[in-house]
C-alpha cells in the first residue's frame, strides 16, 4: 500500500527589509521636510505648507499598521485656502507656456527620482501591490511628459480658465488620474486644487505635491470632510473648474451645484461595465485576459464586473473562465521568503479597508441566500501571508451565477474582486444586460463575426467598446468619459483633457454631458 505523500508546509513569510512604513514615513521626512513632521502631514496653501488641521488615526489595509491620517480642515480654512489660490492663479495665468513647460519637466524629473518611495507610500496607504504601485507612478509621469511635449499644439489659441481648478478624487489612483490631471491642469496655466481622499492616499501626495510646489508649480493641497469641504471646494465663486472622480450619489450632488453655478465642471463617475459573450469561439484569449481584469482586485472605474453569457456557451465559457480565476495572486504585497527575495508579484492584496471587505462580503452572502449560484469562492489558504497578519481587508474571488435583482450586486459595481454572470438568449437580452446601469465607462463585446460586432456595439451604452478587449480610462492622445449616469460634463483625455480646462473661441461646445447638450467626440 502506498501512503499519500504530506503536503510541504507553506514558506514563512516575513517583511522584506527596508520597505516597512517607518522606513518609508522617514525617508518622507529626509525627502521634503517642508511638508512633513514627526507626526503628521502638513497642507498646502498660498505656496506655503502650513501646521494646520486636525489629524486622525488611519491605518493600513495591508495589515492594519498604524499609519499618518489626513490633517482634516474646517471650511472657514478651506475657503482661505480657495481664495489664496485665485491669487496664485491670476499671477500664473501670465506665466509663459515655456516657462511653465520647464517647471512641469522639472517636476517630472523629481518624480522620476523619487519614483520607488512614490510607489511604496502606495502600496502601505491603498494596498496596490509593487508592480501596480510602479505602474500608477510611471504613467503619472510619462502621460504628463506626453502632454508636456505636445503643449504647442493642444494650447494654441486657448487660455486659461478665469479661476484655479478644483480636484475631488477617489483613492485608487493617487497618481496616474489625480497628479496626472493636476500637471496638465497647471500645464495649461491654472492654479489647481486638490482634495485629499478621505480613504488614503494623503502622504503619496503630499510628497509629489511636495516635489511640484518646489519648481513653482502653484497647488493648493488640503485635507477635510467631503461634507464640510464641498462648499468652499466647489461652490466658491472663485472656483474655475470643478473635476471630481467618484460615485454617483456624491457625484449627483456636485452635478446640482454646478448646474446652479454655471460653473466649468469634469464628474467621472461609476457605471456597471460589462463584457458580452456572444457567437464566441476564441476561449484562449479570453482565458489570458481574466487575471489582468483583477487588477487591484478590481477597484477601478474601468474594471469588468459583470460578465454577459450566450446560454449556450455557458459550459466553454466556464473551462476558459475558471482556470483563469483560480490561477490569481494575491497577499501582502511585501512579504518575501528570504530578505534578498524580489518582492511579490500580485494581481493583487486588500481592499482599501476592512469595513469596505466585509461589506462586500456580505452582499455576496446574501445575494447567495436568495439565489445567487457560487461558481467560484477563493480562499485564504492560497494567500501569502505574514504570521499572525491581519488580513480583514482582504477579500478572495468570488464568481457568482445569476444575483438576484433585489442584490447591490445585480445593478451596481462592486468596486472589488467580485464577478457577476448573467446567462441571455437573445440579442435584445444581451443588450439589456449589457446596459443594465444606465450608462458606463467602458465595455466590450465578444463575438468572432465583425458585422455582428459592428451592428450591436453602438447599441451598448458604454464611452468605449472593445471586440474582444478590454477597454481602459486612456492615456495620452485617447479619449476618455462616460455615457449616461456615469459622467457629467466635459470629457477627458487628449486634447479633451486641455480643452476641459482652458477657453477657446467664443461659443464653443466642449464635448460631454450638460445639463443642456450631449456631444460625443469620435472614439
Amino acid at each position: 500500500m502506498t501512503s499519500t505523500p504530506t503536503p510541504s508546509p507553506a514558506p514563512t513569510l516575513t517583511l522584506k527589509p527596508g520597505t516597512a512604513w517607518h522606513d518609508a514615513w522617514n525617508r518622507c521626512l529626509t525627502t521634503a521636510p517642508e511638508a512633513f513632521a514627526d507626526d503628521r502631514t502638513r497642507n498646502l496653501w498660498s505656496g506655503t505648507w502650513h501646521q494646520d488641521g486636525r489629524t486622525l488615526p488611519a491605518t493600513s489595509p495591508i495589515d492594519g499598521t498604524p499609519l499618518t491620517g489626513p490633517p482634516r480642515l474646517d471650511a472657514p480654512a478651506a475657503r482661505q485656502a480657495v481664495r489664496a489660490s485665485l491669487d496664485q492663479h491670476r499671477a500664473w495665468r501670465h506665466i509663459t507656456l515655456p516657462e511653465r513647460r520647464a517647471r512641469v519637466s522639472a517636476t517630472l524629473d523629481a518624480l522620476t527620482e523619487h519614483r520607488e518611495l512614490l510607489a511604496l507610500l502606495l502600496v502601505w496607504e491603498i494596498g496596490k501591490p509593487w508592480r501596480l504601485a510602479q505602474a500608477d507612478v510611471d504613467r503619472a509621469i510619462d502621460g504628463v511628459r506626453w502632454y508636456v511635449d505636445h503643449s504647442d499644439r493642444l494650447l494654441a489659441g486657448r487660455t486659461p480658465l478665469p479661476g484655479p481648478v478644483s480636484n475631488i478624487a477617489s483613492w485608487n489612483y493617487p497618481m496616474s488620474v489625480l497628479v496626472h490631471a493636476m500637471l496638465v491642469q497647471a500645464l495649461a496655466g491654472n492654479a489647481v486644487i486638490a482634495k485629499t481622499p478621505t480613504d488614503g492616499g494623503v502622504s503619496c501626495l503630499t510628497l509629489a505635491c511636495a516635489l511640484a510646489a518646489r519648481e513653482g508649480i502653484p497647488l493648493t493641497l488640503v485635507s477635510g470632510s467631503g461634507s464640510e469641504l464641498s462648499e468652499p471646494l466647489v461652490r466658491s465663486p472663485e472656483i474655475g473648474c470643478v473635476s471630481f472622480v467618484g460615485g454617483r450619489d456624491t457625484g449627483a450632488r456636485i452635478a446640482t451645484a454646478v448646474a446652479d453655478l454655471g460653473k466649468r465642471h469634469i464628474l467621472e463617475q461609476e457605471g456597471l461595465n460589462t463584457w458580452g459573450i456572444w457567437n464566441h469561439t476564441d476561449w484562449p484569449a479570453l482565458t489570458a485576459v481574466i487575471p489582468k481584469l483583477f487588477d487591484y482586485g478590481k477597484q477601478r472605474c474601468t474594471a469588468y464586473p459583470r460578465f454577459v453569457v450566450q446560454r449556450t456557451l455557458f459550459a466553454d465559457y466556464l473551462a476558459a473562465y475558471l482556470p483563469a480565476v483560480r490561477s490569481l495572486r494575491t497577499g501582502h504585497p511585501l512579504a518575501v521568503e528570504h530578505p534578498s527575495d524580489p518582492l511579490p508579484v500580485l494581481d493583487f492584496g486588500p481592499l482599501i479597508n476592512a469595513s469596505k471587505a466585509k461589506e462586500l462580503h456580505d452582499q455576496v452572502t446574501e445575494a447567495i441566500d436568495r439565489g445567487a449560484v457560487p461558481l467560484h469562492q477563493g480562499s485564504a489558504a492560497a494567500g501569502r501571508f505574514l504570521p499572525g497578519q491581519d488580513t480583514s481587508a482582504y477579500l478572495h474571488p468570488v464568481t457568482l451565477l445569476n444575483p438576484p435583482p433585489s442584490s447591490p450586486l445585480h445593478h451596481a459595481e462592486p468596486f472589488g474582486p467580485v464577478d457577476t454572470i448573467v446567462l441571455v438568449d437573445t440579442e435584445a437580452e444581451l443588450l439589456a444586460a449589457m446596459n443594465a446601469s444606465n450608462g458606463a465607462l467602458v465595455a466590450t463585446l465578444s463575438t468572432d463575426d465583425p458585422a455582428t460586432y459592428a451592428r450591436l456595439a453602438p447599441q451598448i451604452r458604454a464611452f468605449k467598446t472593445g471586440h474582444g478587449k478590454p477597454r481602459s480610462r486612456g492615456d495620452r492622445e485617447e479619449l476618455f468619459g462616460g455615457f449616461g449616469g456615469s459622467w457629467r460634463g466635459a470629457f477627458v483625455g487628449g486634447e479633451l483633457l486641455v480643452r476641459a480646462v482652458t477657453e477657446g473661441p467664443p461659443g464653443e461646445r466642449l464635448p460631454g454631458n450638460f445639463p443642456d447638450y450631449h456631444l460625443m467626440p469620435q472614439v
